[in-house]
């Protein structure tokens, strides 16, 4: 039952409004220390009204980048990222699909120990394994690739549960009625199964875009070449400048410059990624 009383709607928009400027605040004050010359916040002390710096400081990391930290644009950073970011995402959902579909429509031998041995991997994170990885990537002559960047971490236990999940609660009505028209096994995939997996799948690539895209201790393992970095590892390079001072309004405009991909993805898919959260809870 829902209460409708007036003080109940105040109180709630009251807390709603606080908890947004509690979230909120860092944001902008890293937004106005984009906006104001290097010296202005040689004090300490952060302004909370923005100055009158922003299309240089932004044009600077877009253009040139931080001189003190190899003068890696911005631009290219993000670039690398957004690559990164991508492969990982649609590699993983790709692979993952398939290996589910597999699981779950397929009758071979070995088939549930071959989803526990998947299912297992959740237990091994990147830092865990990130040694004999690397020997392997460097191997097969990987770094300072974008295939050295994705291809490690593509492979995904999570999203093959998920995906699994979700197959085993599709009818076997549904998967009879495809085999009475002739639908074969890949035609059945293509025309029935993805169609209904639209919004897993679009939660799904949010949350691993996102996760691609704040990948730090990997990319700073596999690539000493300055054209791979990614913005991550680029802004943890603006912080720790040896002999000089950390230029914080570059670093706070590459900061934003750097939100600005998940923001972007979040918005845009964000009825299909709610949808799909939900219908994944079910």
């Amino acid at each position: 039952m829902i209460e409708n009383r007036p003080w109940l709607i105040w109180l709630s928009h009251g807390v709603l409004l606080l908890g947004i400027l509690i979230v909120a605040f860092p944001i902008w004050i890293a937004f106005v220390a984009s906006t104001h010359h290097a010296s202005d916040l040689v004090s300490g002390v952060t302004p909370l009204l923005p100055g009158g710096y922003l299309f240089e400081n932004y044009a600077q990391a877009l253009g040139s980048g931080h001189q003190a930290s190899g003068a890696v644009p911005v631009s290219l950073m993000m670039w690398n990222s957004l690559v990164m970011a991508l492969a990982i995402a649609i590699g993983k959902i790709a692979i993952s699909l398939l290996s589910a579909y597999a699981v779950v429509y397929f009758r071979f031998p070995f088939r549930m120990l071959c989803f526990w041995t998947i299912f297992v991997t959740l237990m091994l994170p990147v830092e865990v394994r990130i040694l004999p990885t690397f020997e392997v990537v460097a191997d097969l002559g990987l770094l300072n690739s974008y295939a050295g960047l994705s291809v490690p971490l593509i492979a995904s236990a999570t999203a093959t549960f998920l995906f699994r999940q979700f197959f085993l609660t599709v009818p076997d009505e549904l998967v009879e009625a495809a085999r009475i028209d002739g639908a074969g096994p890949f035609r059945f995939f293509k025309d029935v199964l993805l169609p209904l997996s639209r919004t897993n799948i679009a939660a799904l690539f949010v949350i691993l875009f996102i996760y691609g895209w704040n990948q730090y201790l990997w990319p700073l393992l596999i690539t000493t070449d300055e054209s791979f970095y990614t913005i991550v590892m680029g802004i943890q390079r603006m912080v720790t400048v040896a002999d000089a001072e950390p230029q914080w309004p570059l670093i706070m405009a590459t900061t934003m410059l750097a939100m600005v991909p998940p923001v972007f993805v979040v918005i845009a898919m964000q009825r299909l990624f709610v949808k799909g959260l939900v219908e994944t809870e079910k």
